[in-house]
């Protein structure tokens, strides 16, 4: 399974941003711009913080495991492996998501946000940037919680054995 790639993110981010910018500035050319649903930012940080607990609570039992404290609970590798590509999903779809919603929300900060109603649309879409963001940032920490030791005896190939 390979690493988030901080680049490939960012490469999404900035590719859906500028696609739905365009997509904005032509959809407000043509009639009413749709609006940005208030539950998109709370649904992005109820993800971003489901992945949070889910790492927290998998360091916590990695930590007791290996301390070999009495009654620890083992992690099962499956469900460790299913943590990171849940994770990994979710960034990937997060960054997608933010950059609609960040191209969105640049499209009515530069065209104005006298209007109430075209301020709280942009007041959504900043907010689901960085709810998206915050998704990016509990899947790079769940990662970083499941990742495998280096195991200095195969001379640091990641705990993979060698056939």
């Amino acid at each position: 399974m390979k690493q988030l790639r901080i680049g490939v993110l960012a490469g999404l981010f900035v590719v859906a941003g500028v696609v739905s910018w365009g997509g904005a500035r032509l959809w407000d050319a043509f009639g009413t711009l749709p609006s940005v649903p208030v539950a998109a930012p709370i649904v992005l940080a109820v993800i971003a913080v489901t992945l949070a607990a889910t790492a927290l609570s998998l360091r916590a039992r990695l930590r007791a495991q290996r301390e070999r404290r009495p009654g620890a609970k083992g992690v099962d590798p499956l469900v460790a492996a299913r943590a990171v590509v849940f994770g990994q999903a979710s960034a990937l779809v997060a960054a997608l998501v933010a950059g609609m919603y960040g191209g969105v929300g640049a499209f009515l900060l530069i065209d104005g946000v006298q209007a109430p109603a075209r301020r709280d649309q942009a007041i959504y879409a900043g907010a689901s940037a960085l709810a998206g963001a915050c998704v990016i940032a509990a899947a790079f920490f769940m990662e970083r919680v499941c990742k495998l030791p280096e195991d200095e005896d195969e001379g640091g190939n990641g705990g993979a054995t060698q056939a």
